[in-house]
């Protein structure tokens, strides 16, 4: 007899999460790219630390900068692939229609609501950086100090779309509302995504 929570048993797909799990985890994807750019940085500046004798400050906050980008440009992927972390105990003893109303009542009553009053506070924290033309306090170090601010916001607004899209995901299953449109059995990768019923 198998667990509620069995492998093959996954929150049941719709219109609208297919398209925005698609664009969350095409920004993942792409994102991931920022990594290479990071390890060149780094390694870059190690060499000119430490072999040339002349360190600079501007790749070392070129290097923290994009490995904030990238961070911030996955977390939406990590959703939408459920590769979070979970701290919970008791959610592998519970069948999935009782996954599905303890994630749903847990989106819309926190993770949303936090995820709006935190884009409310980062959007006027990036728009005084572009306003005062904000840059490092270092004197070598990096200007354009809106570039990362700016992507704060737009990370948390890639997190908030994934999990409209998992609240939408457990209402399909809850309520038949949005309507269905299948399981894929390799649903947890997403790389069916493109293949999905238009």
């Amino acid at each position: 007899m198998s667990k509620p929570n069995d492998a093959t048993q996954v929150l049941p797909h719709n219109r609208l999460s297919v398209r925005l799990d698609a664009l969350v985890l095409g920004i993942g994807r792409l994102s991931a790219w920022l990594w290479l750019a990071v390890l060149v940085v780094v390694l870059t500046n190690v060499f000119s630390r430490f072999v040339l004798s002349a360190g600079s400050i501007a790749l070392e906050e070129l290097s923290w900068h994009l490995f904030g980008i990238a961070t911030m440009l996955s977390l939406g992927y990590a959703v939408v692939e459920d590769d979070h972390v979970r701290v919970d105990v008791l959610r592998e003893r519970f069948s999935l229609r009782t996954q599905a109303r303890i994630e749903l009542a847990g989106i819309v009553l926190l993770a949303l609501p936090i995820m709006a009053l935190m884009v409310d506070a980062l959007i006027p924290y990036a728009w005084k950086a572009w306003i005062y033309d904000e840059r490092s306090q270092a004197p070598s170090g990096l200007p354009y100090r809106f570039i990362f601010k700016s992507v704060l916001p737009l990370g948390l607004m890639l997190v908030a779309l994934a999990l409209f899209s998992r609240a939408l995901r457990c209402a399909t299953l809850l309520f038949d509302f949005p309507r269905r449109l299948g399981v894929h059995p390799r649903a947890k990768s997403g790389a069916w995504l493109a293949n999905t019923e238009k």
